[in-house]
């Protein structure tokens, strides 16, 4: 489907503010042409010195016209901009939808500025889509129509003529300036998401740039693709000029050609003098609707263009979708929460698998740890335990049901999710806790800061819990942020929590009272908790050591101790107990300890 249709298709649940606004449009131009009408009698059957009540229709007239057409005018721009922004607020709520069961997989590879400029920019650009691409063809159409209708009255050679010129000013220029603007508009709207993504990352970015000292570099990249927009504007504005010399053009030869057949007419006496006046000056008030056709059919390119790049993120295939027939996931059963059999996953073009036929269970109010080298998969599987990503060999289950019978949204409510990299929210310390539990109360938010050794911190700040954090929480340390995460998770309360990393950019002291915290508050509800660092590994009931994607060790703190291998070795490395034997190299089916 044509990006166009799909924008009419977004449209058409407004068609009643549609029409109204085509109707109070028309009803203004209309109001114009009655001016000029009435006007023109007025001035010309003057000059024949009728009686003054002769003209008393045409007095009313001057005034109601000119009344009116103020009326129209604010009523058409009420409803259409109106319409303009429920349109908008449509759109914003479509694209957000569609790119929302996308992430994170498909979403992955964009750049953030790209995103940023498509959702912010783009989608501004479709603004004035009603007002400058929609409303005017159909504005026109009902103004040619009842002007047409007035001079076929005269003459219909006369309405033929004037539709002719219509035709060419709202038809043949529009089409001539879209020839023109083809290219320029779609380069344009380019230019100016290059701009947003360039300024976006560089912000974002800064404090590396200056690091680096790149700052120059980023700089001039704007600067280049500023004249490079800055020459399309002016490509774009010359366009816009001869578009209004064209329509101007287009309405004064309208007007005399009709001068040229309505003089013999009158000559034949097939009406009067004055009706010359009326008739002509009519018409060219009535080339007021076809003004803004050329530039509505310049701007469509622009507008075409940015639907183009919504729409190809939008039209994108999720990477996971639901099932049809879901189970529910509202009260989970006694089962084991994790059980994972003979899973395989590699990611899209990756030419080596993420994770290798792995075999793990986590049972009812366990604890259990995935440990291992950067790289070895178990960030992997905690995506894959989210339903992140899908295409992937071997069995999950979650509470005794393959988590691909569950909808995502029922399993990410489920699991409880501390990452390394949680997002806070340019919002208050309250507000980024209510993300979990929109209800809580006071006390409850600090049971749960409590809980994540952030409580005492909070309650020395000027506004306490309405303290701004600002964006991405940078008010706060890296620790800080990284317990306010935890908080949120443990507020929320879930049957299965998952700890990706939960003490990244923890000070040592810190990080084992964090540590401390998350043991008492999860002590009998199932924990799955993914780390590199190897703190506190004895309270764990059981301990899976990854290395390239498979298991090579499990079983208790001690027991992997004594047994030596990758653990024993990661440990003693972290601790500063250096072991003389080398690292061992995983291989398939690697040394294993059991319980």
């Amino acid at each position: 489907m044509s990006p166009l249709r799909r924008l009419v298709g977004l449209v058409l649940p407004h068609w009643r503010g549609v029409l109204l606004a085509t109707a109070l449009g028309a009803a203004t131009v209309l109001s114009s042409v009655g001016l000029m009408a009435a006007s023109a009698f007025i001035i010309a059957a003057a000059a024949l010195h009728p009686s003054i009540a002769e003209l008393e229709v045409a007095i009313v007239g001057v005034r109601f016209f000119g009344i009116s057409r103020g009326v129209f005018r604010y009523g058409e721009r009420l409803v259409s901009h109106d319409l303009t922004f429920r349109i908008l607020a449509r759109l914003r709520v479509w694209f957000y939808t569609a790119i929302e069961p996308l992430a994170p997989a498909r979403l992955g590879g964009a750049r953030s500025g790209d995103l940023l400029a498509r959702a912010i920019s783009d989608v501004e650009a479709l603004e004035e889509l009603f007002v400058r691409a929609f409303a005017p063809p159909l504005v026109a159409l009902g103004v040619a129509a009842v002007t047409a209708g007035f001079l076929s009255r005269y003459h219909p050679e006369l309405a033929a003529a004037y539709l002719a010129f219509f035709a060419l000013g709202g038809v043949a220029a529009p089409l001539v300036m879209r020839r023109l603007s083809r290219g320029v508009g779609p380069r344009q709207r380019a230019l100016a998401a290059e701009i947003h993504q360039a300024v976006v990352e560089s912000v974002q970015g800064l404090p590396d740039l200056l690091a680096c000292g790149a700052e120059g570099a980023a700089v001039e990249r704007v600067a280049v693709l500023g004249n490079e927009l800055a020459a399309a504007q002016t490509r774009m504005g010359r366009i816009d000029a001869l578009d209004a010399a064209s329509g101007t053009l287009v309405a004064n030869l309208g007007t005399w050609c009709l001068l040229v057949l309505a003089v013999p007419m009158v000559r034949a006496a097939r009406f009067d003098g004055v009706s010359l006046a009326v008739l002509t000056l009519a018409a060219l008030a009535s080339f007021e609707a076809v003004q803004t056709l050329p530039a509505a059919a310049q701007y469509l390119e622009g507008q075409l263009a940015a639907a183009r790049r919504l729409l190809e993120i939008a039209d994108a295939d999720p990477a996971v979708t639901d099932p049809a027939e879901p189970l529910p996931l509202s009260e989970v059963s006694d089962a084991s929460p994790v059980r994972i059999s003979g899973l395989c996953f590699a990611y899209p073009g990756s030419p080596a698998p993420a994770l290798d036929g792995i075999d793990l269970e986590l049972r009812a109010g366990g604890s259990l740890a995935l440990v291992g080298p950067s790289g070895a998969g178990k960030s992997t599987l905690a995506a894959l335990l989210l339903r992140f990503w899908e295409g992937w060999e071997g069995r999950i289950e979650l509470w005794g049901h393959d988590i691909r019978r569950y909808r995502q949204e029922d399993v990410r409510r489920a699991l409880g999710m501390v990452s390394q990299s949680t997002h806070l929210f340019a919002a208050s310390v309250r507000d980024n806790l209510l993300l979990a539990r929109p209800d809580a109360s006071d006390a409850e938010l600090w049971a749960a800061l409590e809980r994540g050794r952030l409580a005492a911190f909070v309650a020395g700040l000027q506004d306490g819990l309405d303290t701004w954090i600002g964006e991405q929480g940078l008010q706060l340390s890296g620790g800080q942020r990284q317990r306010l995460a935890l908080a949120r998770a443990l507020l929320a309360g879930p049957p299965l929590l998952l700890l990706d990393e939960p003490t990244a950019n923890l000070d040592a002291v810190t990080e084992r009272e964090v540590l401390s915290a998350i043991h008492e508050a999860t002590a009998g509800r199932s924990t799955l908790t993914i780390t590199h660092r190897l703190v506190a590994m004895e309270r764990f009931d059981e301990i899976v050591v990854l290395d390239r994607g498979r298991i090579v060790a499990r079983g208790r703190h001690h027991e992997l101790l004594e047994a030596g291998g990758l653990y024993a070795r990661l440990w003693s490395l972290q601790h500063g107990q250096l072991l003389e034997e080398p690292l061992p190299p995983a291989h398939p089916g690697g040394e294993e300890v059991r319980k």
